[in-house]
């Protein structure tokens, strides 16, 4: 794989600088598509936590079912749609698990909410019902009264590395722009498609 071409990070940039500036709200929510070891997909949103030359990334419970299915199969697709500019971003690649200094740091810039809840939550996993929840958060918070809290060893980060990304642009009478970066033999080819 090969690092993302300085265009692909401009034009991305541009697009979430657009949407932030035209108050879409959570402009960092990002459709995520994996597949179940069945070859099955399964999409939801996540937020994007940060992104450079090397990929995407984002944080969860290795133990979701996201987590489950990247550690199957380390691929995904995400989805960017940001409604007020017409534009979304379409990203397809391997995914990588961040390091530990990563996480760490992500894990420690969090809320002390959030992260008690990381460790009571088992992340999709049945619960016999809310209060069942709430006494985990209880037991967490009494556990960690007066401590920083650490990174459980069940949280983490996934870095999406790219091998296509398109950029669409809406159009008036549905002649949108798409132009298409592809990875082909290390090198980023770009590319116009038809709406």
């Amino acid at each position: 794989m090969s690092d993302l071409s300085q265009d692909i990070l401009d034009r991305f940039q541009a697009g979430f600088d657009r949407a932030k500036a035209n108050d879409v709200p959570e402009a960092n929510a990002m459709t995520l598509a994996t597949v179940d070891p069945q070859g099955r997909p399964a999409a939801r949103t996540v937020l994007l936590k940060g992104y450079d030359h090397q990929g995407f990334v984002f944080y969860t419970n290795l133990g979701s079912r996201k987590g489950q299915h990247l550690a199957h199969t380390p691929e995904a697709s995400l989805v960017f749609w940001w409604r007020e500019t017409e534009e979304q971003v379409l990203i397809d690649g391997s995914v990588e698990p961040v390091s530990a200094e990563e996480a760490d740091a992500y894990f420690a810039s969090r809320p002390r909410g959030s992260q008690i809840g990381a460790w009571a939550s088992q992340q999709s996993t049945e619960l016999a019902d809310r209060e069942a929840l709430l006494a985990a958060v209880a037991d967490t918070e009494a556990r960690f009264e007066g401590q920083t809290v650490p990174r459980p060893a069940h949280w983490s980060g996934f870095r999406i590395k790219p091998r296509r990304v398109e950029f669409w642009y809406g159009r008036t009478y549905r002649l949108h722009e798409r132009v298409c970066f592809t990875l082909e033999n290390g090198e980023w080819v770009t590319t116009l498609l038809f709406p």
